[in-house]
């Protein structure tokens, strides 16, 4: 009798609670993806991707938990459906591509909940043939004013099992972790973007776009390929607080057949994004630069004034020298100003408008003015913002009067270490990806542009393709950058730099600050890689703004090497990735947006790769010279990272180069367009 109950227990189990209905559907322009909008017998409302016939997302449910009202997750009915589609091109300002095309199909679905409250919702789902992108939208309704989101129910259930690259989230080093590479099933609580590649190979890349007025997503997993969104803590509580009518950040799924693929979809995170909010931003300048900045991390020079002060007046006015001499349009001056005593500890000292008494900021300004090189401001703050929005508007009109284009920003604090003021003017504990950082960022962009500055923050909050709309703000920092192959250990391994390419990039532009030509951190210890592969670092990792971060003496003493640092742009027309693997290798060519010149950067793990790249991107017909920076035979990171070959041909499209990875190894080429 006892089997037998057991066995009914087990059948009941096993028959789902709830079927689902399809209720809506819609594909990808293309018909590559294909979408399916259900409802169960709870009312729970889910979706499911395919690609190419072939299931991705399998039923997925969305909803919200609420702080004062119930949740809005079940005993939802279908109230209506409508459909667009769209085609259109638009011009970046500067970018990785000139021109981006933004074609999708939109399905958007009303919902109502057929109990007593009737709460009204819609998603608007956005198909393109690399992606898709979703969104809830909260309309006014009586009862629903004020919304207080204590968890978004967001989920994506990965079908097949296959490998994931991805950063933990909510630790004390907010993003900056070296990647895990764990089965999908091995995912804990992750960033985005994150990365995944099933068995049947399918990329797939999670991340979100246009967050404003919101808290930034990371992901848990739930169950075995089950994924779930996490919003980033609150010190109020609840993660969002919002009145409606408003509009959450888009969910994103890159979904593409190869890396290669895979990279070139990060302009869907664009494309949900508003189009340019600020009208001229011809004033927005991609550049290089050169900055007071490594020799802090050597410890051989301080922030805080003293016998080792880095930004001193003579000083400045020698790197501003050195930027003019060899073409960099900027030299970065951190810790010219007051209060770097204690820095990491509050951030209370800190004035954003009185240089220390060895620092002439006017004269260096107009030094540079008269060499044609702009200073990079640079706005420390601890994490303490409400100190730093005090004095946000005087900081800025001085570098307004000052001439300085661009302004680093940075909040180091440990996670959870944000000083905000709250509405009752106390200081409250915020995390830099929570609501009050989405909103903290863009006031700073905001009052930037309106005095024609650009920002780059570093510990900042995620990049969702904002800069779109709002085209200062240039590029961020945002993972583990150059500075921990300064500090000791960890480095950075070599794996490192490819992962990137294929996560935190498809977010945007990074300021990893490359070109260590001295291969040498602090205390003379060694950086795990070639010297070519500071070279390629240019093109693989894309800023607008781009640091020649190594001291000046030692590109004086690397002149050959160094050339390809002076010679390569920011700013360019077109994107091919000629050849990558996750975590592997990137191969990677971009064309000048203001030449008709190419440039090819490579780099690798720590396995030594070979290729036979194709020159097809180059134009047909045109011979150009092909000056050549690559690993010599002996290179390896690890025993020989100086063995660089440097070395000229000539080719045309028809041709193919060869091309050898050392072991943490590069390549760096630039394709000349002869006449």
């Amino acid at each position: 009798m006892v089997r037998s109950l057991l066995a009914l227990l087990m059948l009941v189990l096993a028959v789902p609670a709830a079927a689902a209905d399809k209720v809506a559907s819609a594909t990808s322009p293309g018909g590559v993806l294909a979408l399916d909008i259900t409802i169960n017998g709870e009312g729970r409302v889910g979706y499911a991707v395919s690609r190419l016939g072939q299931p991705v997302i399998g039923e997925s449910h969305v909803g919200f938990l609420l702080a004062d009202a119930p949740q809005l997750l079940r005993n939802f009915q279908l109230t209506g459906q409508i459909r667009r589609s769209f085609d259109q091109s638009w011009e970046q300002p500067w970018g990785e591509w000139r021109t981006v095309r933004d074609r999708y199909n939109e399905l958007a679905i009303g919902l109502e909940e057929k109990d007593k409250l009737k709460r009204r919702m819609t998603l608007v789902f956005r198909l393109y043939d690399n992606g898709i992108g979703f969104r809830y939208e909260l309309p006014q309704q009586p009862n629903l004013n004020q919304v207080s989101i204590t968890e978004e129910l967001t989920q994506f259930r990965v079908v097949e099992p296959g490998e994931a690259w991805w950063s933990p989230a909510f630790e004390s080093n907010r993003e900056e972790y070296l990647y895990n590479r764990t089965p999908i099933s091995g995912i804990a609580t992750a960033q985005t973007p994150l990365t995944m590649r099933t068995a049947s190979g399918v990329h797939i890349a999670i991340h979100e776009a246009a967050l404003v007025d919101y808290s930034g997503m990371n992901v848990r997993q739930v169950e075995n390929g089950l994924l779930e969104a996490v919003l980033t803590y609150s010190a109020a509580g609840p993660k969002v607080a919002r009145a409606t009518p408003f509009a959450t950040p888009w969910r994103v799924l890159l979904i593409t057949a190869d890396a290669p693929s895979l990279y070139a979809a990060n302009t869907l995170i664009l494309n949900l994004n508003q189009p340019n909010a600020l009208g001229d931003v011809s004033w927005v300048k991609p550049m290089k630069y050169v900055g007071i900045w490594w020799g802090m991390h050597l410890d051989t020079q301080t922030w805080h004034a003293g016998p080792k002060h880095g930004a001193t007046t003579a000083y400045a006015m020698r790197m501003i020298d050195f930027a003019a001499k060899h073409g960099f349009g900027g030299v970065l001056i951190e810790g010219w100003n007051k209060g770097w005593e204690d820095w990491f500890a509050t951030g209370d000292d800190f004035s954003f408008t009185e240089p220390y008494p060895d620092f002439d900021i006017a004269r260096v300004a107009a030094h540079g003015r008269r060499k044609g090189v702009s200073l990079i401001g640079h706005h420390e703050t601890s994490g303490n913002i409400a100190h730093y929005e005090d004095q946000l508007e005087a900081g800025l009109d001085l570098y307004q009067q000052l001439g300085v284009q661009a302004v680093k920003t940075g909040y180091v604090s440990d996670a959870g270490g944000i000083q905000a003021r709250g509405p009752d003017g106390r200081i409250r504990f915020e995390w830099h990806e929570g609501q009050v950082m989405a909103r903290h960022h863009l006031k700073v962009v905001r009052e930037a542009a309106r005095r024609r500055i650009s920002i780059n923050p570093h510990e900042p909050i995620k990049d969702t393709g904002l800069r779109r709309t709002y085209p200062n703000w240039v590029t961020r920092e945002g993972q583990r950058g150059m500075e921990y192959n300064a500090w000791g250990e960890p480095k950075n391994p070599p794996e490192h730099e490819v992962n990137l390419v294929f996560t935190r990039m498809l977010s945007g532009p990074m300021d990893y600050t490359p070109g260590i030509l001295s291969l040498r951190g602090r205390g003379d210890t060694a950086i795990p890689s070639t010297l070519a592969r500071q070279l390629g670092l240019y093109v693989v990792i894309y800023s607008p703004l781009q640091m020649a971060a190594d001291l000046p003496e030692n590109y004086e003493a690397n002149r050959r090497p160094f050339q390809f640092i002076k010679d390569v742009p920011v700013d360019w027309e077109d994107t091919r990735m000629l050849a990558g693997e996750v975590g592997d290798f990137a191969v990677i060519a971009r064309k000048d947006r203001n030449s008709a010149d190419w440039y090819l950067g490579a780099v690798g793990d720590e396995q030594e790769r070979r290729f036979d790249v194709a020159l097809g991107f180059l134009a047909p017909g045109r011979r150009y010279r092909a000056e050549i920076y690559r690993d010599g035979d002996r290179a390896d990171y690890r025993t020989n990272p100086r063995d660089i070959v440097i070395e000229n041909r000539t080719v045309t499209s028809g041709d193919r180069l060869a091309i050898r990875i050392a072991p943490g190894g590069g390549t760096a080429v630039r394709f000349v367009a002869l006449k």
